[in-house]
């Protein structure tokens, strides 16, 4: 068995409370010294888009769901209390009154703290993203390469 304690994350969730709570995690792990991998799958993978429009060739369909769903970390949904966008302004608030950091910022931290962040494959393939859309310096894998890592996990993790 090895030395190093692994914790791996699978982000389903495209909600920004639940993507916060991933990284949050993921970062307190790897502060712990453990090898953290967060392996975004569906709407999960929201959470590594950029903010800005990427010029890349589409089909129609890739083109819709590039349109409807959020582009990057800052952007995603709440979960619960939507309000037409006014919760999560108020959980913004609330958050930078508490000094706590936003999303985009624990996504930063994460890969500086060198969190792996793997992108799912096959779902990128599904919902028409493309490598150029997503942030650099990120993994990609499919579910074989999760499951390996996860294999020697000592915290696993679905949000």
């Amino acid at each position: 068995m090895s030395e190093n304690k692994k914790t791996t994350i699978v982000l389903f969730s495209g909600d920004y409370d639940k993507a916060m709570a991933a990284y949050i995690i993921a970062n307190g792990a790897a502060a712990y010294d453990h090898e953290v991998t967060i392996f975004h799958t569906f709407w999960g993978l929201n959470a590594l888009r950029k903010d800005e429009n990427v010029p890349v060739k589409k089909g129609f369909m890739e083109k819709m769901f590039g349109k409807m769903m959020p582009r990057g970390a800052d952007k995603l949904g709440l979960s619960k209390m939507q309000y037409a966008g006014l919760g999560p302004k108020m959980i913004k608030g609330v958050m930078k009154k508490h000094n706590a950091l936003p999303l985009p910022q624990l996504v930063e931290m994460a890969q500086e703290q060198d969190v792996k962040l793997v992108a799912c494959t096959m779902t990128m393939d599904l919902l028409g993203l493309q490598k150029e859309e997503l942030l650099d310096d990120i993994d990609y894998a499919g579910v074989a390469a999760y499951l390996g890592d996860a294999e020697d996990g000592n915290v696993n993790l679905f949000i």
